[in-house]
């Protein structure tokens, strides 16, 4: 199948080169040179503006857009639509708001072109492992996308999740979630690191022993066994944690709809906190968030260790 992809940052260029070793043909292009160059090497046609990977792709053309939520995926939605023909289809791989979703849906479609949101959940990992897809639009154009989804994903790692929006809103609840799970394995830690037994304890080692058989298992425990490698006590760390939207809009939903969300808008809050603080908590959510998407870290200014 042939695609066009916009913007090769950490996902997007992962999610090309799977497509491509997957035997799809991929146009791609990027506001820098050097990655629409990186991805050609790796078997892809590079394109030097938008509207040279429009005239690349044979219609009914398909065009993913791997952007920062908000104006940028606004506006290159907004360049792409005098460009594109009745019958081409825009996919939002993004982290977008899902009333956003709504909204470019609609205005699309005056135009007779298809919007489709995907939610993508694989961080940096993705590439080899396969991401979490999860879809909204109409569901016959979700439908010719199924060989591009499948390819990226792993096994029973796609889902059509319903009419524009469905996919994004789903993916924000995912990412709620991640937020209080997080904070509860930092704050886990971070008792056992205030114990009587920290001393004596080896986190990597604990990480790994709660995922043989542990009700607690995960892949964050995976991660965590990870970091912990590299920094036994996360100190290099400085507990600066961001919060990239999901979440707020996740506790935002959770108000608008009258559903009680406690530990998810704990969870934020904490996030808020760590900009002010060092607590082992934070450090720890700021080394995951970084394993498993490669997201910055602010390592700790030389001084007083915790």
């Amino acid at each position: 199948m042939q695609i066009g992809m916009i913007g090769l940052g950490r996902m997007g260029m992962n999610m090309a080169i799977r497509l491509i070793r997957g035997k799809h043909k991929v146009v791609a292009y990027n506001r820098s040179p050097d990655k629409v160059m990186e991805i050609a090497r790796k078997g892809a046609r590079g394109a030097s503006s938008a509207g040279e990977l429009v005239s690349s792709l044979k219609p009914p053309r398909f065009v993913w857009i791997m952007l920062p939520a908000g104006n940028p995926t606004d506006d290159t939605i907004q360049g792409l639509k005098p460009l594109l023909s009745r019958g081409d289809t825009i996919i939002d791989g993004g982290n977008s708001f899902y009333k956003d979703d709504i909204r470019r849906e609609r205005e699309l479609r005056k135009s007779g072109i298809h919007y489709v949101d995907a939610g993508v959940s694989g961080g940096i990992w993705g590439l080899k492992v396969g991401y979490c897809l999860m879809a909204g639009g109409e569901k016959t154009i979700c439908r010719k996308l199924e060989p591009i989804f499948r390819t990226l994903a792993p096994r029973d790692g796609y889902l059509y999740c319903g009419p524009a929006g469905a996919g994004h809103f789903v993916k924000m609840v995912h990412n709620g979630i991640e937020y209080g799970m997080m904070s509860a394995y930092g704050e886990g830690f971070g008792i056992l690191d205030a114990s009587p037994y920290s001393k004596d304890l080896d986190f990597g080692a604990v990480a790994h022993l709660w995922n043989q058989g542990s009700v607690v298992r995960s892949w964050l425990l995976e991660l965590a066994e990870e970091a912990f490698k590299k920094d036994r006590r996360l100190r290099q760390l400085e507990a600066y944690v961001e919060d990239s939207g999901e979440g707020r809009w996740t506790v935002q939903q959770a108000i608008e709809t009258a559903v009680p969300a406690p530990v998810i808008t704990a969870a934020l809050f904490q996030r808020f906190r760590s900009r002010d603080s060092s607590a082992f908590s934070d450090r720890m959510l700021a080394a995951l968030r970084n394993e498993f998407g490669g997201h910055a870290v602010r390592k700790r200014r030389t001084g007083k260790q915790p």
